[in-house]
C-alpha cells in the first residue's frame, strides 16, 4: 500500500434477506461464531480501510447497533428507498465527498473474501486503475453479472438480464466487489443512469463510466469459494463449511494436529499453537487460544477459554468464558470450568464443576467436587491454595477460601475457610447398628407375606 493513502469502506448492508425466512436480519446470523457484517468489516479494517460506512436499511436498530459494538468509529447511513447497488453506495455521499485515497465497495452478506483480496483490489488502485472489479470463474454462470474484459481491460459488467446470448456466454462473472480511485468515486457514482431491465442504479455501471471519464478499468479474480454469498439456510451453511476447511487446513499448517479435521469446528478468532493435538468432535467457540503442546480430547467443548502449553483437556470437556488453564493443567471427562484461573500442575480429572474460582499450582480437585458459587442473587469466589487437596463428592460453599496444603475429607460440604495444611471433615459420623439390614428385610417380607 502506498504511504499516507487513506481507504474508506462501504460495507452495503441493507438487504431484508426475505429467503432467511428469520426476524433477524440476513447479515446479524453468524458463521463461525460472527456475524456476517462482522466478517465484513474485520477484512475490510485488515486491508487497511481507515474509515467505515456501514450502510443499512430503514428501522434497522439492531443492525446499527452490531456495526457500533464491532466498530465503533464507523459511520452508520440509510438507504431509504432501495434502488440499486449505486444508489446504496451513494448513500454515503458525505464520506465519499471527503476525498480519500481509495474507496472499496464490500457486501455484508460474502463473509468469506479475505482481507488479501481487499488489499489486491487498492493495490490496482496504486498501479494506476480509476475502477478494479473483482470477479471469478463460475461453474454456473446463470444469474450473475458478466465481465466482458479486452486486451486486459474490463469494458463492462453487463447484468444477467441485460445481457446477449453471446454475452451469457461468458463464464468470468461480477463477485460484487469493487474498488474507485477516491479522486474520481463520487463523479462516477453520480454518472450511473437507470436504464436497465430493473430500472435500478447498478454499482456494476462504474466500469463503463469510469471508461468514458478516461481511466483504466480492470477485473481481479477471485475462487468462486471466496466470493460466494448468502441469501438462504442452505448458502449460510455452505459458506461455514468452506470457513471450516479453510481455517483446519490453516491450522495443520501451522503445525497442529487434527486426528479427524471434518469433525473440528473452529470460530472466527481460534488461536492454536504449534505441536496441539486435537481428537474427533470438538468444538471452539469465540475467544479460545491454545498454547504450545496441548491435547484437546474428543468431545470437548471450549468458549472464552485460555489453555496454557502442555494442557490436556477432556474428553467431554467444557471450558466456558473466563476459563484460564496454566501450564501442565490437566481437565479431563465431565468437567465444566467457568471463571476459573487454574493454576500450573492442577489436577480436575473427572466429574466436577469449578466456577468463579482460584485453584493454586499442583492442587487436586476429586471427582464430584463442586464449587457452590451462586446464592440465587449472586456469584462468591473460591479460592483454593496451591498443593490443596479436595476429596471427592466435596461441595465448597463460596465464598470460602481452602489454604494452601490444606485437605479436605471426601464428602465433605465446606462452608467456612480452611487453614493452610489443615484437615477440614463436615459430614455426619457415620452409625452402625448390626443386624438392622436382615432384620429390615425379615419385616418386610413378612408384611409383603400377609397381604
Amino acid at each position: 500500500m502506498q504511504p499516507g493513502r487513506t481507504c474508506l469502506a462501504i460495507i452495503l448492508a441493507a438487504g431484508e434477506g426475505t429467503r432467511m425466512k428469520s426476524t433477524r436480519p440476513k447479515v446479524l446470523h453468524e458463521m463461525a461464531g460472527r456475524s456476517l457484517l462482522g466478517h465484513a468489516l474485520a477484512a475490510v479494517s485488515a486491508a487497511g480501510a481507515d474509515s467505515l460506512v456501514v450502510v443499512i436499511g430503514p428501522d434497522r436498530a439492531d443492525v446499527a447497533a452490531e456495526a457500533r459494538r464491532l466498530a465503533p468509529q464507523a459511520r452508520i447511513v440509510v438507504q431509504a428507498e432501495r434502488k440499486g447497488t449505486a444508489h446504496a453506495v451513494l448513500a454515503a455521499r458525505e464520506s465519499l465527498a471527503e476525498g480519500h485515497g481509495d474507496v472499496l465497495v464490500a457486501f455484508a452478506d460474502t463473509p468469506l473474501v479475505r482481507s488479501e483480496t481487499f488489499a489486491g483490489l487498492r493495490g490496482a488502485l496504486h498501479r494506476g486503475a480509476g475502477v478494479a472489479a473483482l470477479g471469478f470463474e463460475a461453474r454456473d454462470p446463470t444469474g450473475y453479472g458478466r465481465f466482458v474484459t479486452r486486451d486486459g481491460q474490463l469494458e463492462a459488467i453487463v447484468e444477467h438480464k441485460d445481457a446477449d446470448a453471446a454475452t451469457r456466454a461468458i463464464t468470468l462473472c461480477n463477485a460484487g466487489l469493487m474498488a474507485l480511485d477516491g479522486k474520481h468515486a463520487l463523479t462516477i457514482l453520480e454518472a450511473i443512469g437507470n436504464t436497465n431491465a430493473q430500472n435500478e442504479y447498478y454499482l456494476t455501471d462504474a466500469v463503463e463510466v469510469g471508461r468514458r471519464q478516461g481511466l483504466t478499468t480492470v477485473a481481479l479474480i477471485a475462487p468462486e469459494a471466496e466470493v460466494q454469498g448468502v441469501n438462504d439456510r442452505a448458502q449460510l451453511a455452505a459458506a461455514e463449511a468452506d470457513f471450516q476447511k479453510r481455517r483446519r487446513l490453516e491450522a495443520m499448517a501451522a503445525g497442529a494436529t487434527l486426528v479427524a479435521p471434518e469433525t473440528v469446528f473452529f470460530s472466527h478468532d481460534t488461536r492454536i499453537g504449534r505441536d496441539v493435538l486435537i481428537e474427533p468432535n470438538v468444538v471452539f467457540g469465540p475467544g479460545v487460544s491454545v498454547a504450545d503442546g496441548a491435547v484437546i480430547h474428543a468431545f470437548s467443548h471450549l468458549e472464552g477459554a485460555c489453555v496454557g502449553a502442555n494442557a490436556t483437556i477432556g474428553p467431554y470437556a467444557r471450558l466456558r468464558p473466563g476459563a484460564d488453564l496454566a501450564e501442565g493443567t490437566k481437565v479431563g471427562n465431565f468437567v465444566e470450568i467457568k471463571a476459573a484461573k487454574i493454576g500450573e500442575g492442577v489436577k480436575v480429572n473427572h466429574l466436577t464443576y469449578i466456577g468463579d474460582a482460584e485453584v493454586g499450582a499442583n492442587a487436586n480437585i476429586g471427582a464430584g467436587t463442586i464449587t457452590c458459587n451462586y446464592d440465587g442473587f449472586f456469584k462468591s469466589k473460591t479460592i483454593i491454595g496451591e498443593g490443596a487437596f479436595i476429596g471427592s463428592n466435596s461441595a465448597l460453599v463460596a465464598p470460602v477460601t481452602i489454604g494452601a496444603g490444606a485437605y479436605v475429607g471426601s464428602g465433605s460440604v465446606i462452608t467456612r475457610d480452611v487453614p493452610p495444611d489443615a484437615l477440614a471433615v463436615a459430614r455426619g459420623r457415620q452409625i452402625e447398628r448390626q443386624g438392622w439390614a436382615a432384620a429390615f428385610r425379615a419385616a418386610a417380607r413378612a408384611r409383603k407375606a400377609a397381604v
